[in-house]
């Protein structure tokens, strides 16, 4: 097995992805940020076979192979996923270098790891982004031969320490396949080659109305105390004595009939009216206060989006159209 890192497989190999690049994207755990991607390991087709992480402070910087079924990739977040990767599968991974060329046993010792744990792809939910992962030669460009690419083909110094190698992959040791007869069809959950998923989601924007309840303002309903002149008009009666003197028309006394008495007193009481004038309170009127409900409608516009389906098909190639499967297409030859 041949790999070749990305670049030495073709040098424009990101006009092929739109501009993206794997390369350098964070490596998450869940949420958990845990390194980034170094590299990406191809084999003589072009399929991709391994990203190269560094664990970063997560494992003291270790450069370590993830095989392609094991990673999602997330290019609008800028992330790749490594669900379910452990500590201890990193601690246990052979370290991976620029300098290190690979072989069959390289891989058996990365491959050994990745069995022995009981993490599976489709538990972790890949699919779409995983299964969009892998080109082949045409794609690419060229093959291996033509762009002459560098092989990380395996030294007799590391094709000795992996034969040597007993750690995780100790069940791969039992293997009824050898360095001649072994394929990556033999691990395909390693290589994502059972993940294919052919759906392509269609989004649509669509005008959510809500209402919330909010303080429109206050009213405030008090009173107070304005002060006015009042004048009033109080008709009062007064009595006065008028002393008035006549002359009689008798102005002869019999004799004996003039008695002279000191201290005679005439008495008259006299009386008048006073005005007895003061404030009483009355209740002027009376303000009910209350609140009403008015209703209303309000409409509102915007524009909304929605992504239909675009097929092109070359040559002979049959779309059947199945509306009762939500439009899914099926192309066959």
């Amino acid at each position: 097995m041949v790999l070749y890192r990305i670049k030495d497989f073709d040098p424009d190999y990101r006009n092929h992805f739109d501009g993206d690049d794997v390369k350098d994207l964070d490596l998450y755990n869940g949420d958990n940020k845990i390194g980034s991607v170094s590299d990406v390991l191809v084999d003589e087709e072009g399929h991709f076979r391994y990203l190269v992480i560094s664990t970063g402070a997560w494992i003291f910087g270790k450069k370590v192979l993830l095989p392609i079924g094991r990673a999602q990739i997330d290019y609008n977040a800028r992330r790749v996923y490594a669900h379910g990767l452990t500590k201890e599968q990193v601690e246990h991974l052979p370290e991976f270098t620029d300098e290190m060329k690979l072989d069959y046993h390289d891989e058996e010792q990365v491959r050994g790891v990745y069995r022995s744990g009981d993490y599976s792809a489709t538990s972790a939910g890949l699919g779409t982004a995983a299964g969009t992962m892998t080109t082949d030669a045409s794609m690419m460009g060229a093959t291996a031969t033509a762009m002459g690419s560098t092989p990380l083909e395996s030294s007799a110094a590391l094709e000795a320490e992996g034969s040597a190698y007993t750690g995780s992959s100790a069940g791969a040791s039992t293997s009824t396949y050898d360095e001649s007869s072994y394929n990556y069809d033999l691990d395909r959950d390693l290589y994502n080659l059972d993940q294919h998923d052919d759906r392509i989601r269609l989004y649509e924007e669509r005008l959510i109305a809500n209402k919330r309840r909010m303080k429109a303002g206050e009213v405030t309903v008090g009173k107070h105390v304005e002060t006015e002149t009042a004048r009033v008009s109080v008709p009062v009666e007064k009595e006065r004595v008028v002393v008035e003197r006549v002359t009689p028309s008798d102005t002869s006394v019999a004799p004996g009939e003039a008695a002279f008495r000191e201290g005679e007193v005439a008495r008259m009481e006299v009386y008048e009216e006073t005005p007895d004038i003061h404030k009483e309170a009355f209740v002027r009127e009376e303000v009910r206060v209350k609140k009403v409900v008015d209703q209303d409608v309000v409409s509102s516009e915007e524009q909304i989006r929605r992504e239909e389906l675009d097929v092109n098909t070359q040559g002979s190639t049959v779309v059947n159209d199945d509306s009762a499967r939500r439009r899914g297409f099926v192309i066959g030859m």
